[in-house]
């Protein structure tokens, strides 16, 4: 189950220097992408607002 980001989410580009994998695409909100998510957490753990959860 990768992870997503939130309607929380303040674009503020801290979550795309910390993914390894290069699974999050910035836009108005940013995204990640499913099939690149490795599911290590770091986006989360850097994530000011808090905006980045598993998926369900």
């Amino acid at each position: 189950m990768a992870y997503v980001i939130s309607d929380d989410c303040i674009a503020c580009g801290t979550c795309i220097d910390e993914c390894p994998v290069g699974a999050i695409s910035e836009g108005a909100k940013y995204s990640i992408a499913p099939a690149a998510c490795t599911e290590c957490g770091t986006c989360a753990s850097v994530c000011p607002s808090e905006a980045i959860h598993l998926g369900e």
